[in-house]
C-alpha cells in the first residue's frame, strides 16, 4: 500500500480541477468548450495519478481510485458547498465527475508501452 498516494493524489486532482475551473470562470470561458477542457484536464491528471502507482493490474488501482473519488467529494463539501449550497450534490454533472475521477485512473495500465498489464 502506498498510503501517501491515497490522500495526496486525491488532493492534487481536486486542486488542479479547481484551478482550471476558476481560470475558465475568470476568463469568461463557459459552455461546451469549458466542459471539454475540464474533461481533458481530468483525464490527464487522473491517468497520471494512476500511472504513478506503477501497478500493472486494474484491480490494484481500484482502492486508490475509490479513495480519490471520496476525497474529491469531501473537498467539494469543504470548498464548494459554502458558496453553492448542498444542492451541488443534486446536479448529475457533479456525480458524473466523481465517476470519472474513479474511472480515469483505471486506464493507466493501458497507457504504458508493451503488454505489461493484467485485467
Amino acid at each position: 500500500m502506498k498510503y501517501g498516494s491515497f490522500i495526496g493524489w486525491g488532493i492534487v486532482i481536486y486542486a488542479v480541477m479547481f484551478l482550471v475551473w476558476n481560470g475558465l470562470v475568470m476568463h469568461g470561458i463557459m459552455g461546451t468548450s469549458a466542459r471539454i477542457l475540464l474533461l481533458i484536464t481530468l483525464a490527464m491528471v487522473a491517468t497520471i495519478a494512476g500511472r504513478s502507482l506503477r501497478f500493472s493490474s486494474v484491480t490494484d488501482i481500484i482502492p486508490y481510485s475509490l479513495c480519490w473519488m471520496i476525497i474529491v467529494a469531501l473537498l467539494d463539501a469543504v470548498y464548494a458547498v459554502p458558496s453553492s449550497g448542498w444542492q451541488l450534490y443534486a446536479d448529475w454533472n457533479v456525480w458524473v465527475g466523481y465517476i470519472l475521477v474513479f474511472a480515469f485512473p483505471l486506464i493507466a495500465p493501458y497507457t504504458r508501452s508493451g503488454n505489461d498489464h493484467r485485467v
